[in-house]
């Protein structure tokens, strides 16, 4: 039996968490810019996600590289990850989650699918996230929702994962939750922090502007992309 934790009023199981943190992407709305090697306050993102997972107590993390795979495989050299290159990165984010799904070793309770650029989340916000999954009154996909906008990371159990790989389900797709609302359970919140990441260079000037925080772009010429 596991050990029991105390959560949001009630008793629940211990559960065993993965996670597939995607990395893979080419950054086409920054001209290349590799945003998982972003820094924020002198710390590349992908760090900072990765110690946002340990910290929340995720037992497994898969990291998922595409573009630029060697310099975020260095990068991330220091951390225990297993690391899944996805050949086919270019044809969309879901490939890049159904590699990663198929790395974990083992099954888990619920996975965590998270985008490497989003440069606020804390092992709080991935804990909120637990909770919701644990409270859920159905639903197999936990999608944080902030006044009215979907949010990431998402947290997946074992049904929603197996229809992941058995299908073209797309957890990339907005109207997911009208479409296929049996298998999602909205967590309504009001944290920012589920909807901020850096797509453009303007969220990363506007980011820069309401925080303060000081942002460095890699060096292009010091990437590979292959």
């Amino acid at each position: 039996m596991g050990c029991l934790l105390k959560q949001g009023g009630g008793l629940h199981p211990r559960l065993r968490i993965g996670a597939v943190l995607l990395a893979a992407g080419e950054g086409l709305r920054l001209r290349g810019v590799v945003k998982s090697l972003i820094r924020l306050q002198g710390v590349p993102l992908i760090n900072r996600q990765l110690v946002a997972l340990s910290g929340a107590g995720v037992d497994e993390v898969v990291v998922v590289t595409g573009h630029a795979r060697e310099a975020i495989e260095q990068q991330v050299r220091s951390f225990v990850v297993t690391l899944a290159h996805n050949e086919s990165h270019a044809s969309g984010q879901q490939s890049s989650v159904r590699v990663g799904l198929k790395a974990l070793s083992g099954q888990f309770d619920a996975v965590f699918v998270m985008l490497a650029d989003q440069p606020l989340i804390g092992a709080g916000d991935l804990v909120e996230l637990i909770g919701a999954f644990k409270k859920r009154a159905g639903g197999h996909i936990v999608v944080p929702m902030v006044e009215g906008r979907r949010g990431n990371p998402v947290v997946l159990d074992d049904v929603a994962i197996a229809k992941i790989l058995a299908s073209d389900t797309n957890l990339g797709c907005p109207p997911l939750i009208e479409q296929e609302p049996e298998l999602v359970s909205a967590h309504r919140t009001d944290n920012k922090r589920f909807t901020t990441d850096l797509d453009t260079f303007e969220d990363v000037q506007q980011l820069t502007d309401s925080t303060g925080w000081r942002f460095e772009l890699p060096p292009q010429e010091s990437v590979s992309v292959t």
